[in-house]
């Protein structure tokens, strides 16, 4: 802990568990082969290492080993994801259809794509962070090739309606990509149940690694077709070129598995952290949670605080967010609050807290004292 500082940032990445890393270690030094080296035992170990990490994720989300990509982390398998359909399916038309709170790794993704020529349509959210199916079948076209939606807010932890996005997809024989970065690992997720048929996660969000996620393609009922975005020796059949990462890839691998192993314990231990925050925050007047509170993951809170409230001056004691990692060198208010109709000033006293498997009970109940604290000073 950096000079006791207390993290309730694990949004922004998770603290490693220490049976990944036990896991890691020996690809480092020992075993530390390339998985592509096919004529010795060095190799043959690094590419046991990778197959038995790709049934451990497949495993946990129900899909079939070869269905998998291993790519350098989310943002990567979303670009690759949505420029790779994009390409593939020229052909059949060039409209894109996305949300004006995804992560900016779809946004930007997309925005490079209209230079290309893509048709974008960017569906609007209520105030508590929801799209509009409806308005969804609205933006359909006869040139629509693919619906991008996130699986759960990375800000405000709302989940949107995947099956019935999947429903509609399904319907107008669409294909569905879901960047599912946040949600895979807090949330149990049946890609079968779901509908999805492309999703992006990264080991970082889980207690696992940084620089390693994977995507998820479908491979039948619809086979989804994606054109290759780094090429070099035609690894992982052809479909992302480069070395495997075998030691990140070994870590992602027994992260997912002790996902699986502990979620029931997890879910539990997590959610009773941030249900107990946000009950003691109650009777801090003009105080709101962001977001719905009916469909939003179990360990976020994203709460407006009274304007009085300076909370910044809580960060040389407690880690936490007024956002995305990934934009948190931008000074411009949260496009994500902006979007659900917070206005700059709101958006700017609103801070997300997530919370993980790692902090206690204890840890939450001083940042809720020093919360009051700071609101104690309106009276003088």
């Amino acid at each position: 802990m950096i000079n006791n500082l207390i993290y309730f940032d694990n949004n922004a990445t998770t603290r490693v568990n220490e049976e990944v890393v036990k896991t890691m270690l020996p690809y480092f030094s020992e075993n530390y082969g390339n998985a592509a080296s096919r004529l010795h035992a060095q190799g043959w170990v690094a590419q046991a290492a990778v197959e038995t990490a790709t049934a451990q994720l497949a495993a946990l989300i129900n899909c079939e080993p070869s269905e998998l990509i291993l790519t350098s982390g989310a943002t990567e398998a979303v670009n690759l994801a949505i420029k790779g359909i994009y390409e593939a399916y020229a052909g059949k038309g060039n409209h894109i259809i996305t949300c004006v709170t995804e992560h900016k790794a779809v946004l930007d993704t997309c925005a490079h794509l209209q230079e290309k020529g893509a048709d974008v349509t960017y569906l609007a959210v209520n105030q508590e962070g929801l799209i509009d199916t409806a308005e969804l079948m609205r933006a359909i076209k006869p040139t629509t090739i693919l619906v991008s939606i996130m699986a759960a807010n990375n800000e405000t932890g709302v989940i949107q309606p995947l099956e019935e996005i999947a429903e509609i997809c399904t319907k107008h024989k669409l294909l569905f990509f879901s960047d599912a970065t946040q949600f895979v690992g807090k949330e149990r997720c049946n890609i079968t149940e779901k509908g999805i048929h492309c999703m992006a996660f990264s080991a970082h969000k889980m207690y696992g690694p940084k620089g390693i996620g994977a995507l998820y393609v479908r491979r039948k009922n619809p086979r989804v077709n994606l054109i290759e975005q780094i090429h070099g020796g035609g690894h992982q059949n052809n479909r992302r070129s480069g070395t495997l990462n075998v030691p990140l890839i070994a870590g992602f691998g027994k992260s997912a598995e002790l996902f699986t192993q502990n979620y029931w314990d997890t879910s539990a231990h997590v959610s009773k952290l941030k249900n107990h925050f946000e009950h003691q925050l109650l009777d801090i007047a003009d105080l709101r949670i962001n977001g719905t509170t009916r469909s939003r993951l179990y360990n976020t809170s994203n709460i407006c605080f009274p304007a009085h409230m300076k909370v910044t001056s809580l960060l040389n004691k407690f880690a936490f967010s007024s956002g995305s990692a990934c934009a948190s060198a931008n000074p411009e208010p949260s496009h994500v609050l902006k979007a659900m109709g917070i206005n700059e000033k709101e958006a700017a006293n609103s801070f997300r807290f997530s919370f993980g498997v790692y902090n206690t009970l204890n840890e939450v109940a001083l940042l809720i004292e020093a919360l009051h604290k700071l609101n104690a000073w309106k009276d003088f």
